[in-house]
């Protein structure tokens, strides 16, 4: 199973750190998957313009590849004016409605605001509900008041959260195996 960690920004650390906590959690359970990392802020990006993916520079046609290999994701974004960052949207644009169909997300966010906790309920899951993901029911928000200085999550309650995110991502790749991704229904 290859899951792909998205850190869906091209600046800041902190979705980093809480991806970091995740990964860790997750291979405590000893599932044995394998995890790739996909930084945001390694790639040379292009406004995606509905241009055949062909036509889009390499590291963009190597974002498309990545998210088509994984067999699950993990995704960290940061909230910036209420909203997700443009560079995330954009790779969601990028990608085939069936790319992620009928694998297992889960979700991490952060933001300078507890209110901003509902961009993952207003924005985010809509579009992981088109792709038809399996996404998991608890995502983890985190807010700059679980962080110390240096960035390190300092709050007992979150690391129990991102051990229980990672716990039922566990539980929905397993899930997910039962699907059959061959059968892909016409809408």
């Amino acid at each position: 199973m290859k899951v792909l960690f998205v850190d869906g920004t091209i600046i800041g650390n902190k979705t980093g750190v809480v991806l970091e906590a995740v990964q860790q959690y997750i291979e405590e359970t000893g599932c044995g998957f394998e995890i790739e990392r996909l930084n945001f802020s390694e790639y040379e990006h292009q406004f995606v313009d509905g241009r055949p993916a062909e036509k889009y520079n390499e590291d963009m046609k190597k974002l498309i590849r990545k998210f088509e290999e994984a067999d699950g994701y993990v995704i960290a974004t940061p909230v910036f004016q209420g909203s997700i960052p443009g560079v995330l949207k954009n790779a969601f644009d990028l990608l085939h409605p069936h790319t992620m169909r009928y694998k297992p997300v889960s979700i991490v966010a952060n933001g300078g605001t507890y209110q901003h906790h509902l961009v993952v309920e207003n924005q985010l899951k809509p579009i992981l509900d088109y792709f038809r993901c399996l996404v998991t029911p608890n995502y983890v928000y985190t807010h700059r008041d679980h962080f110390d200085e240096n960035s390190k999550i300092i709050d007992q309650d979150v690391h129990d959260r991102l051990k229980e995110l990672a716990r039922v991502f566990v539980k929905y790749t397993e899930m997910g195996k039962e699907l059959t991704h061959g059968m892909l229904d016409a809408q």
